[in-house]
């Protein structure tokens, strides 16, 4: 079984896979664009904009997003993207570029079950946690 996360955008989807793509130093498995898409679904306003696309990175994440334009997407506070980094300095450098221009609700700081931990909501409104193991107790 495997869960990936589906984020869905309102036309900027393709600036903000590449902001994650950097952070993350993803890579492309796939970008399909609605006019590469069935013809009932390219209108020569969204044409260019992103049907799907899938970003991997790390061991095994997934990232996988669109512009919707069939529903409304409502930035709700019902989710969260969880990314578990391998160390300090990777979760602290994750966690400081995704809330570049965003919103901290956590700092990246100690927390009292080990490791270091931060949420926050980027400037695309999507909402993110990041953790980090606790360095004291590796041998």
């Amino acid at each position: 079984m495997k869960c990936d996360v589906y984020l869905s955008f309102d036309g900027n989807c393709e600036e903000a896979i590449a902001f994650y793509k950097d952070i993350f130093d993803g890579d492309y498995m796939m970008i399909m664009r609605y006019k590469d898409g069935p013809p009932e679904y390219s209108k020569p306003e969204i044409e260019n904009k992103i049907m799907h696309v899938t970003m991997t990175f790390g061991n095994g994440c997934e990232l996988k997003a669109s512009d919707d334009y069939f529903m409304p997407i409502n930035k709700g506070n019902n989710y969260h993207v969880s990314i578990a980094a391998d160390d300090e300095e990777q979760g602290y450098d994750i966690f400081s570029g995704l809330m570049e221009g965003g919103q901290v609700a956590m700092p990246f700081e100690d927390v009292f079950w080990g490791g270091k931990f931060g949420s926050g909501t980027d400037k695309f409104g999507i909402q993110w946690m990041v953790s980090s193991p606790d360095e004291s107790k590796e041998v």
